[in-house]
C-alpha cells in the first residue's frame, strides 16, 4: 500500500512476521503487495528502486536469506520467516561494507540508481564464490543493468572489494 492511501475496509490481510536488516518485522500485508513496495513505501527504505517493474533490471535487488530476489516482482507474504537485507542494513555500525567502499573508491556507482540492487548482487555472489573470475562475476550480475557508461568500473569496484574481503577472511 503506498502511503497516504486508505486500505479497503474489506480488504483481506495476511500476518507477516520477517526480519528486515537484522530487526525483527512484524505486519499486515494484502494478498498483491509486492516487497518492493512494502520496504519502499510502508518501511521507508527507499534504496531498492522501481524501474521496469518485469525482473529484468536489478535497480530492485534485494537479499532474501542472502540470495538476491526482484524486490519488483516478489510479493511482500513471500518472506515470511525469512531474513531481508537491503543497502541500508548493509554498513555495519556506521562502517560501510567492502563492496560500498569498493564503488567509492572505484568509482563503479556512477549516478546511483543502479547501485544498491549491483552492491547487493555482488555480495550474493561474493558470499557464494569469494574468488570469481572477471567471466563469473559477467555471468552472475547480468541481471543488473547500469544505464549511465558501461560496467568496467563496477566490475573493477566488486573485483576490488572481492580482494579486499579475501584479505579480511584469511
Amino acid at each position: 500500500m503506498l502511503k497516504g492511501t486508505v486500505r479497503r475496509p474489506d480488504a483481506q490481510t495476511i500476518p507477516v512476521s520477517f526480519t528486515l536488516n537484522g530487526k525483527p518485522q512484524d505486519l499486515e500485508v494484502e494478498p498483491h503487495e509486492l516487497l518492493l513496495d512494502v520496504v519502499r513505501d510502508r518501511l521507508g527504505l527507499t534504496g531498492a528502486k522501481r524501474s521496469c517493474d518485469v525482473q529484468v533490471c536489478g535497480a530492485c535487488t534485494l537479499l532474501v536469506d542472502g540470495r538476491p530476489v526482484s524486490a519488483c516482482t516478489t510479493l511482500a507474504f513471500e518472506v515470511r520467516g525469512r531474513s531481508v537485507l537491503t543497502i541500508e542494513g548493509l554498513a555495519e555500525n556506521g562502517t560501510l561494507h567492502p563492496l560500498q567502499e569498493a564503488f567509492i573508491e572505484h568509482g563503479g556507482f556512477q549516478c546511483g540508481f543502479c547501485t544498491p540492487g549491483m552492491i547487493l548482487a555482488a555480495k550474493a555472489l561474493l558470499d557464494e564464490n569469494p574468488n570469481p573470475t572477471e567471466a563469473e562475476l559477467k555471468h552472475f550480475m547480468h541481471g543488473n543493468i547500469c544505464r549511465c557508461t558501461g560496467y568496467k568500473k563496477i566490475i573493477e569496484s566488486i573485483m576490488a572489494a572481492a580482494k579486499k574481503l579475501r584479505a579480511k577472511n584469511s
